[in-house]
């Protein structure tokens, strides 16, 4: 697997106070699902924030594809990776398909805009929200409003996909469904960093786990050598029982009553 995002050494302070991410190193690679796991205030969006290149640390740095971040113009690191934030408001009337076809914005004046319509189309029929297409955005559910969010970053079309909590809004069934699309995006060779709360997701979708606590990176691997008992008790404060699901065998944390 090649490595497409590499952060390394990075701190972020508030002003001259303490660190809300402190010296974290990690590493999303090509064809594989990172989550970003850790109790509220952990530091996860903060992390999520410098790898996407929206905030810039005090300290460390990130590469994309060997190269600073910081030194890509924003058109080009549009094209190549797409970041789908927690907060998605958007207050005008557009319809669903024009929020969707939003995300085809940085390939204007590209040979790839020849693509649009099929990018916009397909991205729609993954996330199932083709038929709410002519729909105003404001009229639409939470949940439908997310699965739109997604849309959009999909018919992007980049090689690495940064997702901040995507089915915080939905129900069983859609946060099932986009776990799986998020998968298949992965194994379509797409590197892709998510921000979930919910461990369970974690242990049965990611490749890899990245734990945080207090801003600081507690534990990096495979889920399940990660996401032991005893570690997110340590972590979370929380007596919690990890034990292999009975029929699929992945393993389940399931909190202690």
């Amino acid at each position: 697997m090649s490595v497409r995002l590499q952060g390394t050494g990075l701190t972020v302070r508030v002003g001259a106070g303490r660190a809300i991410l402190d010296d974290a190193s990690i590493s999303i690679e090509a064809g594989q699902v990172h989550a970003l796991v850790g109790p509220n205030g952990a530091g996860k969006s903060t992390l999520f924030s410098v790898l996407s290149g929206d905030i810039t640390p005090a300290t460390g740095t990130v590469d994309l594809d060997g190269t600073p971040i910081t030194g890509i113009s924003p058109r080009l690191l549009a094209q190549q990776r797409a970041v789908l934030l927690q907060e998605n408001a958007v207050s005008f009337p557009f319809t669903a398909e024009q929020v969707v076809r939003m995300g085809r914005a940085p390939w204007a004046r590209a040979p790839e805009a020849d693509e649009d319509d099929a990018a916009v189309l397909e991205a729609m029929t993954a996330t199932e929200v083709a038929a709410l297409g002519a729909r105003s955005i404001t009229s639409l559910s939470g949940g439908e409003r997310s699965r739109v969010a997604l849309a959009r970053v999909i018919a992007q079309r980049t090689g690495i996909l940064l997702l901040d909590e995507p089915t915080a809004a939905l129900d069983l069934k859609h946060h099932e469904d986009v776990m799986r699309l998020i998968t298949e995006q992965a194994g379509a060779g797409i590197a892709v960093a998510i921000v979930l709360h919910d461990l369970n997701a974690a242990l049965a979708h990611a490749d890899r786990v990245t734990l945080l606590s207090s801003g600081r990176v507690v534990a990096s691997g495979p889920p399940a050598e990660v996401l032991t008992a005893e570690r997110i008790e340590a972590v979370y404060g929380q007596a919690v029982d990890v034990f292999p699901h009975p029929i699929t065998g992945v393993p389940l944390v399931v909190a202690r009553r």
